[in-house]
Order: structure tokens, then C-alpha cells, then sequence
């Protein structure tokens, strides 16, 4: 039988323990393109092209690619905007200590 690990174990080994510099900066990014990905995978289930959604918010369609290709260094206003004003969403945040 193979020795197969889960994705946590894989990060553990080359990353660190949660709680390290390496590893947080690596969730950090990952939850990023998380949220890239779900303002993209939403648009394009309303059909919407991200120059619609760019005028929506009173962006640039390149801003929007910019987000949903690398979610990093988006504001809170601007995430709000996208998924309530841009979207037709709600954004709920939550925090973890």
C-alpha cells in the first residue's frame, strides 16, 4: 500500500507548523486565492463578464483580473463592493484566535 498523506500533512512537512512564519505565509496566500477564485467562480455562474462587474463597482476590468487571479491586497470596502454591490451577494467575515 502506498504511503499517502493529506494536504495538511504535505504542508506540515515542507512548510512548518501552523503558527510559523513559512506556514502562515502560505495560508495567507492560499486563503487569497480562495477568494479570487470565489469572485470568479461567481461571476461567471451570473454570466457576467469582469468588465460588467468592473463597472458595477467603478473599477478597471484589469483590477478585476488582478483580484480574481491573486486576491492579496484587496480592501475590505473593495471586497464588500464586489460581492454586494458588484455581485448581488452577502460577505460575512469571520475570525479565528
Amino acid at each position: 500500500m502506498k504511503n499517502i498523506q493529506t494536504l495538511d500533512q504535505i504542508k506540515t512537512k515542507y512548510y512548518g507548523e501552523i503558527g510559523t512564519s513559512e506556514r502562515d505565509r502560505l495560508e495567507n496566500e492560499l486563503e487569497a486565492l480562495r477568494i479570487g477564485f470565489k469572485i470568479r467562480s461567481a461571476r461567471e455562474r451570473l454570466n457576467m463578464t469582469q468588465e460588467q462587474l468592473a463597472e458595477r463597482i467603478d473599477k478597471k476590468r484589469t483590477y478585476i483580473s488582478k483580484v480574481e487571479n491573486d486576491g492579496e491586497n484587496i480592501t475590505l470596502r473593495t471586497l464588500y463592493d464586489i460581492v454586494e454591490r458588484g455581485l448581488g451577494g452577502r460577505l460575512r467575515i469571520s475570525f479565528e484566535f
